[in-house]
């Protein structure tokens, strides 16, 4: 398994990228010393006495509770214990350890007063393959993601459940048959778990990944449809958007005329089409796919700096021994992200369901009704379209910006918040609806073109052709059409849509 070295405060998306999909973080060795530092800083404050936030007093709005020093121990373990409280489905595995492996970065910049061998039993839990079950309910997106984090804090204290390589186990039995040893936390160590933007953050950044999947592939689908509805490639012209100046769209423009280039049937309606325009969702595309591409790659930058931030609090000045309190444990950051992402992705689909409308119907696309030789016997590809419309209004519905709702809790203490959890906890299911969308105007593209031979498409999308065939076989009489879906939905999902139009470059998310 591939391993990426997380340097915390400036670990690039690439690296994020690599541990989503599966290689194994280990922390940057330099890092150790501040974490040493870090943790004699709160042992200093401890012995001191004076107060201080989270270290020796309750939390929130019990802030003003004073702990004796015999019960610090018991104060953390209970921290976790009471926070534990989320509900709803597991987390997806990928996405916890990305939220596992954003939390290890973040501790490991020596801010948050932990010890060493909290620090390492997260990173060997990750190595292990030992990852804790956390409901993905119960984040408001500040203080910190608390329900959730305290989930994955309690499996380190031996609590709760974790998935392993051979299923999921009680922690305290995953432990042991993997070689570890739940921790026993320290002052300070409940609260630097718990509190930080890691799970809204992991999920923001999972959103992020699979819209950069979705974006490339929707850009080859879109192509082909221009290709099977006889669409122009004018409006591909490279001077055309030098003059709006947008980047998104210049690189979206140029790559749709290169997945178009030295295509037989475009050649074949070059002269002499009466028709002078094409509809919006083909001759729009550089303008509609560009904003997204825009707007994604803002939301990526955000997330790239959130990624590396340090979200906790109090944090720990080991310079001068000082224990702040303040307010990075706000997810607004990652709110707004999350809300653009889901922006891009709607209209993503959206712009790719009107296309398929367009296909189906023969008096725009010029192609026969529903795409199928015998319309009336057969249906052909009239409920795809429908199917289509169902994802697409889904989406539109949760598209609606998370980051504009707050509700106060903690007996008013923390009155107003972010509430990016379940902003970012929805990208996924709209990825998964956009990408359905996707795969059926690429069987649908797929269809059109077939009508046109001999003429055959460009290169490039002659291999995405083959790529659906080798799979999914021309619809000639109806068929059961669900596995055809599906096989289509995974051929998008995984890249290998975006991956076969080779010799093209599609514009990247994440660089």
């Amino acid at each position: 398994m591939k391993e990426i070295t997380v340097v915390p405060g400036a670990t690039p998306l690439a690296d994020w990228r690599a541990i989503y999909r599966g290689a194994v973080p280990r922390l940057d060795p330099s890092c150790r010393a501040k974490i040493a530092a870090s943790a004699a800083a709160v042992a200093a404050i401890v012995a001191k006495g004076d107060p201080v936030y989270g270290i020796n007093t309750g939390f929130g709005k019990l802030a003003s509770v004073r702990i004796p020093a015999a019960d610090l121990e018991t104060l953390q373990r209970n921290i976790v214990l009471s926070h534990a409280a989320g509900v709803g489905e597991p987390m997806p595995v990928a996405v916890t350890r990305l939220m596992m492996a954003l939390k290890l970065a973040s501790l490991g910049q020596g801010a948050s007063g932990v010890r060493r061998e909290t620090v390492d039993l997260i990173e060997a839990m990750l190595a292990s393959d030992v990852i804790p079950v956390v409901p993905s309910q119960g984040s408001v997106g500040a203080s910190g993601d608390l329900a959730p984090l305290a989930h994955m804090a309690a499996a380190m204290i031996g609590f709760g459940e974790c998935h392993t390589p051979h299923g999921v186990f009680p922690a305290k039995v995953a432990f042991v048959s993997h070689g570890l040893s739940p921790v026993t936390l320290g002052p300070k160590e409940g609260l630097a778990l718990l509190n930080g933007t890691q799970f809204s953050t992991a999920y923001a950044l999972a959103g992020l990944f699979e819209a950069e999947v979705l974006f490339r592939s929707a850009l080859v689908a879109g192509a082909l449809s221009t290709d099977a509805a006889k669409g122009s490639d004018a409006p591909f012209d490279p001077r055309i958007h030098l003059l709006r100046r947008h980047r998104g769209q210049i690189e979206t423009a140029d790559a749709l005329r290169a997945l178009m280039a030295e295509s037989a049937i475009r050649e074949s309606h070059r002269l002499g089409d009466e028709r002078v325009q094409d509809p919006y969702c083909l001759r729009c595309q550089p303008q509609v796919m560009g904003a997204a591409l825009d707007v994604l790659r803002k939301a990526a930058d955000m997330l790239a700096t959130e990624a590396n931030a340090v979200t906790d609090n109090p944090l720990v000045f080991a310079e001068d021994g000082s224990a702040l309190s303040g307010g990075n444990f706000h997810a607004e950051p990652v709110a707004f992200a999350a809300d653009m992402i889901a922006l891009a992705v709607c209209e993503i689909g959206s712009l790719a369901e009107r296309r398929i409308a367009m296909l189906v119907d023969p008096a725009l696309s010029g192609l026969p009704a529903f795409l199928t030789p015998k319309p009336g016997l057969n249906s052909g590809f009239m409920i795809p379209q429908v199917t289509a419309a169902a994802l697409v209004s889904e989406n539109k519905q949760k598209a609606y910006p998370a980051s504009v709702d707050s509700i106060p809790t903690s007996a008013n203490q923390e009155d107003h918040v972010s509430m990016a959890a379940h902003g970012a906890r929805r990208l996924g299911g709209m990825v998964a609806n956009a990408a359905a969308v996707i795969a059926i105007e690429l069987l649908a593209a797929a269809q059109g073109c077939d009508f046109h031979a001999p003429l055959s498409t460009s290169a490039p999308l002659e291999a995405v052709r083959r790529l659906l065939r080798a799979q999914v076989p021309h619809l000639d009489d109806d068929r059961h059409f669900h596995p055809d879906i599906e096989k289509a939905i995974a051929l998008v999902s995984s890249g290998k849509v975006a991956d076969a139009a080779s010799g093209v470059a599609l514009p990247e998310v994440c660089a």
